[in-house]
């Protein structure tokens, strides 16, 4: 059984799909192995997210080490032959890049024919990695269906790329996977809060995190710290 498997199915709760990304982690598996669970756990948490994709740099290129699908790997080729889109625009820019229609006028329009005449993708969103300041690559984001990608998806990318910023850090410092706790739990963490207030207030995602946000804020407590004491009451039997 692949170390991604567990993250197979239609679940999209935050705190058991970002549960299931840290154990992956854990279990010292594979920088490959890792990868791939995190481009899965894309699918799973981003609404209409039908592939993923990593890019990091190598030797001042970008080359994709890790893909939902065979799908994301021939856009993120057409990126790199035309020499335009939203991820490899990403990789270099301070702002998330996002395209939610290819079919209509695009910024990248080298890029978009070859997407319309080789992939069913119709849109894509591509978000950098940082790594000590530098960065060091894109996550990237493609859905099959024109004008879906809109700021809640964003939304829910932008925590993922937290989270895979500071799994790409460890690896690339070689660190071990016991090491890598201190950095992945608080996101583990914060994923399963951010899971526990939107089951208990009926509330999206992104209005999850507003609400752990604005209460660490308030209490002048971590988002980390915030969100292991909302998990740890609800263990218990309490609610926020």
């Amino acid at each position: 059984m692949n170390d991604d498997s567990q993250l197979d199915g239609p679940s999209t709760d935050p705190a058991t799909v970002f549960a299931a990304l840290a154990d992956i982690v854990y279990r010292g598996s594979s920088a490959d192995e890792i990868y791939t669970a995190i481009c899965n756990a894309a699918t799973l948490l981003v609404p209409h997210c039908d592939h993923a994709s990593l890019m990091l740099m190598r030797h001042g290129k970008p080359v994709t080490v890790a893909a939902s699908d065979d799908v994301a790997r021939v856009v993120d080729d057409i990126e790199r032959a035309t020499g335009e889109g939203p991820c490899l625009d990403a990789i270099t820019s301070e702002a998330a890049q996002l395209e939610a229609d290819f079919r209509t006028p695009t910024q990248w329009p080298a890029m978009a024919r070859g997407v319309l005449n080789r992939t069913p993708v119709r849109g894509a969103m591509g978000f950098r990695l940082k790594v000590d300041g530098t960065k060091v690559g894109a996550l990237n984001l493609f859905t099959d269906k024109p004008g879906v990608f809109d700021a809640d998806a964003a939304g829910k990318a932008i925590i993922l790329t937290a989270f895979t910023a500071v799994t790409v850090a460890a690896v690339s410092n070689g660190q071990e996977a016991s090491t890598l706790r201190g950095g992945l739990e608080s996101n583990r963490e914060i994923g399963k809060a951010i899971g526990l207030i939107m089951a208990l207030h009926d509330v999206t995602g992104d209005e999850a995190f507003a609400l752990l946000r604005k209460s660490s804020q308030d209490l002048n407590v971590k988002i980390a710290d915030l969100a292991a004491t909302v998990v740890d009451r609800h263990g218990k039997g309490l609610t926020t």
